[in-house]
């Protein structure tokens, strides 16, 4: 597969069809072999990255990935800017129709009220930020590292005269100031936190946390009994996708982490499948034939790259072998008021699933 991935991002061979298309039959031209490549980079890249995850690496890599330009990004994002999993009620609905689903069900889920303070952590392009301001009336503060995103998180936040409720701080998130926040949320950012550093991380999020808070992690991750499909795609992503993201774990090493930093875990949904639908629309954006003509042009061998992680990712999280999970935590305190998550006062409930 690696072989196959590479020599069509040199313009070595080519698809004669869809390439999603084609990749849905791939196991008919492709096999998932170890090779002395993978050995290599697992060894002498991807240990010692998890290893460190200094403050100069995470910013090298992220703003890296998430700096390469704006108009990269709304090739398939699409004008909402979210570049996380959505939420799908039908089949039928559009992208922007399952992220706003996804915005409102985040916002649902921790109960957020009008005048909380709400901390986004990785806010990337402000979209939660300004929907919990606009729609929720929060106080809403936005971090990422990534320049590009708080300049377009800033010009959305005053096109929508939401100055004064959405803040956005563009630094790393161990240099957050000290402050309490009755909600926190962190969607699909942890990952880039590392396994190593993801106790220390949690810790922080509870210091954070007011004693009634509610924070929402979404988190990518895999499954227990993986695959060797599963192994090479990962590798894949960390080198081309999301380098230092070594975070993304089975579940039961998220929840483990959770509850050893001292919180108590209300509620959990799997969303990997509402991920595939939501990739696939970003993978039908990005190919549209004026779209690829630019995008090639501009970026060259990324884009080819993006072509096969967009198609390849449809199928991988469809199939089970990444996934993505929505958490609801709490401090695991005795007067913690648990009844506010009685059936009926948050959106726990399990959603119609595509």
């Amino acid at each position: 597969m690696r072989e196959l991935y590479e020599a069509y991002a040199d313009g070595k061979l080519d698809f004669k069809m869809d390439i999603l298309e084609a990749l849905e039959q791939r196991d008919q031209f492709a096999s998932f072999e170890l090779q002395f490549y993978h050995v290599k980079f697992f060894i002498c890249t991807f240990l010692p990255e998890l290893i460190w995850h200094s403050k100069a690496q995470d910013r090298e890599q992220v703003c890296e990935h998430y700096d390469r330009g704006n108009d990269f990004y709304e090739a398939f994002l699409g004008p909402i800017m979210v570049y996380t999993s959505g939420i799908v009620r039908n089949k039928e609905e559009s992208l922007e129709e399952i992220q706003t689903n996804k915005l409102r069900i985040v916002c649902d889920k921790i109960q957020l009220k009008e005048g909380e303070r709400h901390l986004d952590i990785g806010c990337g392009w402000g979209s939660l930020v300004n929907y919990a301001a606009e729609a929720c009336g929060a106080q809403s503060t936005g971090v990422s590292i990534a320049k590009n995103q708080i300049e377009w998180a800033r010009k959305i936040a005053e096109e929508k005269k939401q100055e004064n409720r959405a803040k956005f701080l563009c630094l790393d998130y161990r240099d957050i100031p000290t402050g309490k926040y009755d909600k926190i949320t962190c969607l699909e950012m942890a990952e880039h936190v590392g396994v190593r550093k993801f106790q220390s991380f949690l810790v922080q999020v509870r210091e954070m946390l007011e004693d009634n808070g509610v924070f929402f992690l979404q988190i990518a991750g895999l499954r227990q009994a993986w695959q060797w499909e599963d192994f090479i795609w990962g590798l894949f992503m960390d080198q081309y996708i999301f380098p230092g993201a070594d975070a993304s774990c089975p579940l039961n090493f998220v929840i483990f982490q959770l509850e050893l930093a001292g919180f108590e875990v209300q509620g959990v949904e799997t969303i990997g499948v509402h991920y595939s639908k939501t990739i696939h629309h970003w993978y039908n954006n990005w190919i549209q034939p004026e779209t690829q003509k630019e995008m090639i042009d501009r970026y060259g061998r990324t884009a080819k790259i993006w072509n096969i992680f967009l198609a390849w990712s449809t199928i991988i999280a469809r199939q089970g072998s990444s996934t993505c999970y929505q958490l609801v935590c709490h401090k695991n305190l005795n007067h913690f008021d648990r009844t506010k998550f009685f059936h009926g006062e948050t959106a726990l409930t399990s959603l119609k699933q595509y």
